[in-house]
């Protein structure tokens, strides 16, 4: 039962629905201490209605309120606070967990609809840095979060394969490059060869219309121009995937620029046919003005196309497709402007199904307080940053656990799980510095915490080495179990409100709070005692299990039975 809603609805009929259940619903609160009941209605909000003291208030709703459900509830100052009937709380949480399983926390808000996800899209050519880090991680969970909820997320890596930076890593391969270096280290070399372009090209502006030139030769199919560009972006997939596995990861098109370089000329004609093509200083824009934007760029003056041309085909493509609900694009803040023009060039051309793209923005990582940039050469690989976290977990393991049995396997999913929960726990429009010991510590806020809470309590339910039926009627009324209890039960919601905020810190942060009421609970309580509720304890920590496993899938975190 949705406690929340049914505390909502009571309070609108007993204000004879002077305002909705949805209007209060939104004020009702969680209270910070328990003392002060599991959720609570600040009165004040039905002063002018009633027009009376929110105290008086408070007061008179509680006399009229029934109390099923609830151990008590009561008027303190403007607040009406409600106290929740722990027999019968517990015993329903620990009956819905149990019976769902994995599934606990499954809804429909979706009903099927298709939902096309443009995310990670490193450049070709370049290797993956902690950059690229977010789109991915953040992408691939709104991914398995829609999937919980009822929608069929559609993975996609728009890659960087075309534009003119191929023109400046052919122009620097001309000049510099060495076919068996690239053979040997495809990845850093071609990194090496882009950056000392930039080099050279900010003593030598004429070098940035040479890379142009050969743009343009591979936007018109020449054949060394074309070849060139196959090797490299051939090299980069193979890389990219060693790293998507590493992640975790799986997607489900990796239609990049390059795919749609033949399906612009239908969307120059569509603008043109509507007469939203202008000229401005030879090159051919739409203009925006009644949308308070910059022009969309769609044709430079020599005929070359940009991002947005790509952009606008690309997303008619995925309109067609997939005939979809939404369309996300989860790329960095930086790019807020090029989405509010995408969308508005879109909604010109009498396409409203535009207003179901959504841009999912995200804040940067910094080192040392500073942006990361390929082409200034400063980046930090997310190869090696993989590599050390999963070397700082197995040392950790080793230092804990030496008789482990799967010690690196363990290691791996605890090295890499803590990157991607760091990543994840942040809030997604938030910069943060990384700092890779920080974040694979086994205490404090972190994703090794969260493992090693559920290995904890795995091996308890070991230990216990009892079997927990799920048609059992189990119920706790032990106040030092009521924090888990309720967090337990709030697992639903939490899943609603990050599908609907495309915000998978939410999961993080009450996975965290999750483990740590687990963990308060353990230092107090003998669970394994032989009493009457011996059972009901251990429903409660096979329950925590389900739950935090599922917390962790929905961020691309594994859970390890033992750690």
């Amino acid at each position: 039962m949705d406690y929340k809603q049914k505390i909502a609805d009571l309070i609108a009929a007993a204000v004879d629905n002077q305002l909705t259940a949805d209007q209060i619903s939104a004020k009702i609160e969680v209270p910070k201490t328990l003392d002060l009941g599991d959720y609570a209605f600040p009165a004040f909000m039905l002063a002018k209605i009633l027009r009376k003291a929110p105290q008086a208030i408070a007061q008179d709703l509680v006399a009229k309120l029934p109390q099923d459900g609830f151990e008590k509830i009561e008027a303190v100052g403007p607040y009406i606070n409600f106290f929740l009937d722990k027999q019968t709380y517990s015993q329903e949480i620990l009956q819905n967990v149990l019976t769902a399983g994995a599934h606990y926390g499954d809804q429909n808000l979706g009903d099927q609809g298709n939902v096309p996800i443009d995310m990670s899209s490193p450049n070709i050519a370049k290797p993956m840095s902690m950059g690229h880090l977010r789109s991915t991680v953040i992408g691939n969970s709104i991914a398995e979060l829609l999937k919980k909820t009822n929608y069929k997320p559609i993975k996609i890596d728009y890659l960087g394969d075309w534009g003119t930076q191929f023109g400046k890593l052919i122009q620097a391969y001309k000049m510099w490059g060495n076919e068996a270096d690239v053979k040997n280290d495809p990845i850093n070399t071609l990194l090496k060869y882009y950056v000392h372009f930039h080099e050279e090209a900010d003593k030598d502006p004429e070098l940035n219309d040479k890379a142009r030139a050969w743009f343009k030769k591979l936007q018109d199919g020449d054949q060394e121009a074309t070849e060139l560009w196959q090797w490299f972006r051939s090299e980069s997939l193979n890389y990219f995937m060693k790293i998507y596995k590493e992640l975790g990861v799986e997607f489900d098109s990796f239609n990049g620029e390059s795919f749609f370089n033949d399906k612009m000329d239908e969307i120059i004609e569509l603008l043109r046919e509507k007469n939203l093509l202008k000229e401005s200083q030879g090159a051919q824009i739409v203009d925006l003005d009644k949308y308070d934007l910059n022009p969309a760029l769609i044709l430079r003056s020599d005929g070359g196309t940009l991002y947005i041309t790509r952009d606008l085909a690309a997303a008619l493509y995925r309109y067609r497709t997939y005939n979809f609900k939404q369309s996300l694009y989860v790329v960095g803040s930086e790019q807020t402007g090029h989405f509010q023009q995408l969308k508005a060039v879109l909604k010109e051309m009498g396409y409203d199904w535009s207003d179901d793209i959504k841009h999912i923005p995200f804040g940067l990582i910094t080192s040392g307080g500073k942006k990361l940039s390929t082409r200034k050469g400063r980046v930090i690989l997310l190869e090696n940053v993989l590599n050390d976290a999963v070397d700082l977990a197995y040392k950790q393991i080793e230092a804990k656990n030496p008789d482990l049995a799967n010690k690196q396997e363990v290691a791996h999913d605890v090295g890499v799980g803590a990157v991607i929960f760091h990543d994840l726990k942040n809030d997604r429009m938030n910069n943060f510095d990384f700092d890779l010991e920080e974040v694979v510590r086994f205490e404090g806020e972190t994703g090794p915490y969260v493992q090693y809470s559920h290995a904890r309590a795995m091996s308890i339910l070991r230990k216990a080495n009892m079997d927990i039926p799920t048609d059992q009627a189990y119920a706790l009324d032990d106040p030092e179990a009521w924090e888990t209890l309720r967090l337990l039960g709030d697992f639903p919601a939490t899943v609603k409100r990050a599908v609907e905020e495309y915000e998978p810190s939410v999961i993080a942060k009450y996975a965290i709070h999750l483990a740590k009421a687990f963990n308060k609970y353990y230092a107090h309580s003998r669970i394994l005692t032989d009493d009457e509720q011996k059972a009901s304890r251990l429903a409660m920590v096979k329950s925590l299990t389900i739950v935090l496993k599922e917390s962790l899938r929905l961020l691309g975190v594994q859970a390890p039975d033992e750690m």
